[in-house]
């Protein structure tokens, strides 16, 4: 796939768009650590919730979705569908305590909501196993992505020696000799794209990784309809790629291997719980997805309860209502209004390259079905916008890239250097702090990439390291006896049992033994930490009144707590936030559904689901302009009176 001169001047163009950006918010990023990883706190909702969905939007995501929907049809995408149910209870239940903290990182808040050296080691703990550990798997994996990307996209070019072709009118103008696809790719993301986005991330601070992650979901969700839309024409419209499925669905029967329907929207509930046919979901994984992963399970960017790099856009939110605003913005884009695309194009990759009955067969394909997406996108695509497209990889690349190398050096910065090394250093020793950090986290992510071998089996193993631990992270919003102890044990417990079910051979497919493994996980980590809060001693009454005055919580399992604050109005909204969740479900899964009906040309039963979806987001509007938008942050909580007849929320 060799690009002209003027997809490289695309590509050159969008990457100083990006420098330029950063540049331009150097001031503003300059003056504080609270400039720096929150941007001084003044952040509108469309705005941030953007950046959630931009970072979110990796440039692994497009490659895992066209491999789950190869190998488990499109019912696959549950495994992140799922964790919608996470978002939705972060939405109307924590977006508002998480503003009110008015912390730096959500690791700060564990010395808030505990007391004493547990509190102490857990939030030292965390900053180091998220911040750096964590942060740079997750860096790595994406990274790995990336590598995939530009392998397929230049791997024909690097294999004759050519990574770069310039050429006008077909006189090739310039060529660069490299070697190995794959080692040069490699080479290429951690030495140029990486050290690039930590370029401007050092320079800009929040508000610069803000504002390109608008200009760069603004670029890629552009460029993968185009994508999609280009594809399906191709092949003759939607009922020719229909029929082209059904061709490889008969060859694959005909190969031996039993299969489901693989536009099914849902598992194949005929086919038995831990079935092993071909694109579908097995039932017992999708019953641990939307029965057990999305409250058990932390994974970034759907953290029960809230936190990591969402709670972020949070903290930096104008107030509760543009922090609530935000992660309701960012649920409905990530789950409902950005799949599609992705999943047309991984049907196409699927009737085309599947080796049983697919237009053009590919032994590649078969080994690494992930790659289809980027197989399409070189096929497929027409030269006039391969310099596009690539930019808008680099966009996906890049956005996930910045917010995770601003929000893993936030806490490393704040709550393991300023916490326990330098305590009375002055801002701008900070922010230097920060800078250098980032550049570390940078080398580090590279070296995890080279060491990485798939995408799914990173999700996965991140999925599976936090499960359990997830219930924590939520009962300490409504639970006083939840204590630092709590969080130590599901942490330590979850990852210990997650690596040694590594060891243990399960029967079944892969799905099947990631839930039976998740399901063993969760449920030893839910009954340790459980047992540790009662073996040990419970917080200070001067510590938690202290949090129950700054957050304000739910009075129902503070009760003896709320008594101490009788200047406060006790808050009883459980009942009004559930159905606020519920009504956000809906119209998350019918506005994402009604879509996919509507994408297939099933018009009646979309335009059902689409109004369904459009009821359930008046209700929501409706619930929370009569219980009121105002922000009861800081001191306005202490002035806030109770109206008679009225909640105080």
């Amino acid at each position: 796939m060799p690009l002209t001169l003027t997809d490289w001047l695309v590509i050159a163009g969008y990457l100083l768009f990006n420098l330029l950006i950063g540049l331009y918010y150097r001031s503003k990023a300059s003056g504080s650590t609270e400039d720096f990883f929150v941007s001084g706190r003044d952040v509108s909702w469309w705005l941030a919730g953007t950046s959630m969905v931009a970072t979110t939007f990796a440039a692994d995501t497009p490659l895992l979705v066209c491999g789950l929907v190869a190998t488990q049809g499109i019912s696959g995408n549950w495994i992140w569908w799922s964790l919608c149910l996470s978002g939705m209870t972060t939405v109307f239940f924590f977006a508002r305590y998480w503003r009110r903290a008015e912390i730096l990182t959500d690791v700060e808040l564990v010395e808030i909501r505990y007391g004493g050296r547990p509190a102490a080691f857990l939030r030292g703990f965390k900053a180091i196993y998220l911040g750096l550990l964590m942060n740079c798997f997750i860096l790595g994996w994406v990274t790995r992505a990336m590598v995939d990307i530009i392998a397929v996209v230049l791997g024909p070019v690097i294999a004759q020696g050519r990574v770069l072709e310039l050429s006008i009118g077909g006189h090739a103008l310039m060529h660069y000799m490299l070697g190995d696809p794959r080692h040069t790719a490699l080479a290429i993301c951690i030495f140029i794209l990486v050290p690039f986005t930590g370029l401007y991330t050092f320079l800009g601070g929040l508000w610069g990784v803000l504002v390109t992650d608008l200009f760069q979901f603004a670029l890629k969700m552009a460029m993968i309809i185009v994508l999609a839309w280009i594809a399906v024409v191709d092949l003759g419209g939607m009922h020719a790629l229909k029929v082209q499925l059904s061709v490889v669905d008969a060859a694959t029967r005909a190969a031996g291997q039993p299969t489901s329907n693989v536009l099914s929207f849902l598992p194949d509930f005929h086919a038995g719980l831990v079935t092993n046919h071909l694109w579908t979901l097995p039932l017992l994984t999708f019953m641990m997805y939307i029965g057990v992963q999305w409250w058990a399970s932390w994974y970034p960017g759907a953290e029960p309860g809230g936190g990591g790099y969402v709670a972020q856009r949070m903290f930096s939110a104008k107030n509760e209502q543009h922090s609530l605003g935000a992660t309701l913005w960012f649920n409905i884009a990530h789950y409902a209004l950005r799949p599609w695309p992705w999943i047309v194009t991984g049907l196409v990759a699927l009737a085309v390259y599947s080796p049983h009955g697919g237009l053009h067969p590919s032994a590649a394909f078969a080994a690494n079905p992930q790659q289809g997406y980027v197989m399409v996108l070189r096929d497929y695509l027409p030269p006039a916008l391969r310099g596009l497209m690539v930019a808008a990889f680099l966009a996906a690349y890049m956005s996930t890239i910045g917010t995770q190398l601003n929000w893993g050096t936030s806490y490393l910065v704040n709550d393991f250097y300023r916490r326990f090394w330098v305590r009375q250093g002055s801002e701008r020793h900070y922010v230097f702090v920060s800078k250098i950090i980032t550049v570390v986290l940078v080398l580090a992510s590279g070296y995890v990439a080279s060491q990485l071998t798939s995408i799914s089996a990173g999700w996965e193993l991140v999925l599976n390291l936090g499960a359990g631990t997830g219930a924590v992270y939520i009962l300490r919003w409504f639970w006083w006896r939840v204590n630092a102890w709590s969080e130590i044990s599901a942490m330590i417990v979850a990852a210990v049992v997650a690596m040694a079910l590594s060891h243990v051979h399960f029967t079944g497919n892969d799905a099947v033994v990631f839930a039976k493994s998740t399901l063993i996980t969760a449920g030893i980590t839910t009954v340790a930490w459980i047992a540790f809060t009662f073996l040990t001693r419970p917080e200070k009454e001067e510590t938690l009144l202290n949090f129950y005055r700054r957050v304000l919580p739910a009075a129902y399992g503070w009760k003896h707590i709320a008594q101490l604050a009788p200047d406060l109005p006790q808050v009883h909204d459980f009942a009004a936030n559930a159905f606020d969740t519920v009504m956000g479900c809906i119209l998350v899964y019918g506005t994402l559904f009604g879509l996919g009906k509507y994408v297939f040309g099933e018009w009646m039963a979309g335009t059902v689901l689409l109004v369904l979806a459009a009821v359930a987001g008046y209700l929501i509007k409706w619930d929370l302009s009569r219980r009121g938008w105002e922000t009861l942050s800081g001191a306005k909580i202490k002035e806030t009176s109770v109206v008679p007849g009225r909640s105080a929320l």
